[in-house]
């Protein structure tokens, strides 16, 4: 006769064990179906930011004219207050150094409003769709076209762009091979520009925001005693016998003395200078970083997508135990008349200093690399 043994007491223990197995499986068919062998934190965070990505690449194009304009009425207002206000205020105190002011600071304007220009309207450069680009490195796959060396697409503009630096709102317009040099150029003489604004107009601007007054007149002590005035003659009226100009039909005194000019009282001129303080200090700032960390790319031979591409490279090579080097870098020297375009017989006095349109060295399909180290100066007639 067989014995039935009930179990009841580990019933609950085998339902949990079921539970727990059904869950770990199905939690691994999740897992398997959404496996990527190349996810980590960089690629997560990627994924995360998609919708900002979209929305730069379908907005950004109809922001930039807004971009633009802004930058225009900024230039010209800061412009516009320096000749309003700045102007006879230097020419009160020195006419000859208010000559030296206009004389450098229209070269500066020059310069600034001539390369802002220039990088808006110049074509970075495209490769040509309809013919055979040899040395071409790869393929696009958004545009369905050989890549050539330093060849980047970008999404707001939708194409490949030669030697692609950056989509800059500002400009509405991309930073490449054909506009790269009056891009920086601009972030310079701008960034001179405002630093020259704020050094010759900090005694100005110090005058009206701190001691209150255009020539810094305060009353260092208040009057005590009873008040006085002078009638036409000259003569004190006492006190007890003072009323009111109207009642006695006496003018006020006059007097010889200095009064100073009211920069505070005029509130519209208070408040430019308070708007030229904010935005040249504001500009010298930002736009200064961005004009160094562009120098030092400038300085390696590099943009500041490959500067990305470059660090990558060097960690992944070290970890081999190798050593990378930019075929880009001909050194600091080489790099920056590469660059500015000072070469065959071109000058720093003629072609940076004073507004050109030389175009840069080469077509932008080819580049010259550290490989053709030996034939760069007769290529390029470096002295």
């Amino acid at each position: 006769m067989s014995r039935i043994q009930w179990r009841l007491k580990e019933f609950p223990k085998t339902l949990l064990n079921c539970v727990r197995f059904r869950y770990q499986y199905s939690l691994q068919c999740i897992r398997s179906l959404t496996y990527n062998h190349h996810m980590n934190q960089s690629y997560m965070s990627d994924v995360c930011l998609e919708p900002i990505f979209w929305f730069v690449d379908n907005f950004t194009h109809l922001l930039g004219p807004f971009f633009v304009f802004a930058v225009v009425c900024l230039t010209a207002s800061v412009v516009i207050i320096c000749y309003w206000i700045g102007l006879p205020y230097w020419w009160n105190r020195n006419q000859n150094m208010t000559y030296f002011l206009l004389v450098v600071g229209n070269w500066l304007l020059v310069n600034v409003s001539y390369n802002f220009y220039k990088a808006a309207v110049t074509s970075p450069g495209c490769p040509p769709e309809k013919e055979l680009i040899n040395g071409a490195v790869s393929i696009c796959k958004k545009c369905i076209a050989p890549k050539p060396p330093r060849t980047h697409h970008c999404s707001v503009c939708n194409k490949c762009i030669l030697k692609m630096d950056h989509h800059c709102p500002w400009l509405n317009n991309c930073v490449g091979y054909g506009n790269h040099r009056y891009f920086f150029l601009y972030m310079l003489y701008t960034t001179v520009g405002v630093l020259f604004i704020i050094v010759f107009g900090f005694e100005l601007g110090y005058n009206v925001l701190i001691l209150g007054d255009g020539e810094g007149w305060n009353e260092i002590e208040p009057l005590h005693g009873h008040p006085v005035r002078f009638n036409l003659s000259g003569h004190i009226i006492p006190a007890t016998e003072m009323n009111d100009y109207e009642d006695d039909g006496l003018e006020p005194a006059r007097h010889d003395l200095p009064v100073p000019q009211e920069y505070s009282s005029n509130a519209a001129k208070h408040r430019a200078i308070v708007f030229m303080a904010l935005i040249n200090v504001a500009t010298l700032f930002a736009l200064g970083a961005l004009t160094s960390w562009h120098s030092s790319l400038i300085t390696r031979g590099e943009t500041s997508i490959e500067a990305h591409i470059n660090k990558s490279e060097t960690k992944r090579l070290s970890a081999l135990g190798k050593t990378y080097r930019n075929p880009y870098d001909f050194g600091p020297r080489r790099n920056w008349r590469l660059f500015l375009g000072v070469v065959r017989k071109r000058t720093w006095w003629r072609h940076v200093l004073v507004p050109s349109g030389h175009k840069p060295e080469g077509n932008g399909l080819s580049w010259l690399t550290v490989d053709d180290f030996i034939s760069i100066d007769d290529c390029l007639s470096f002295v």
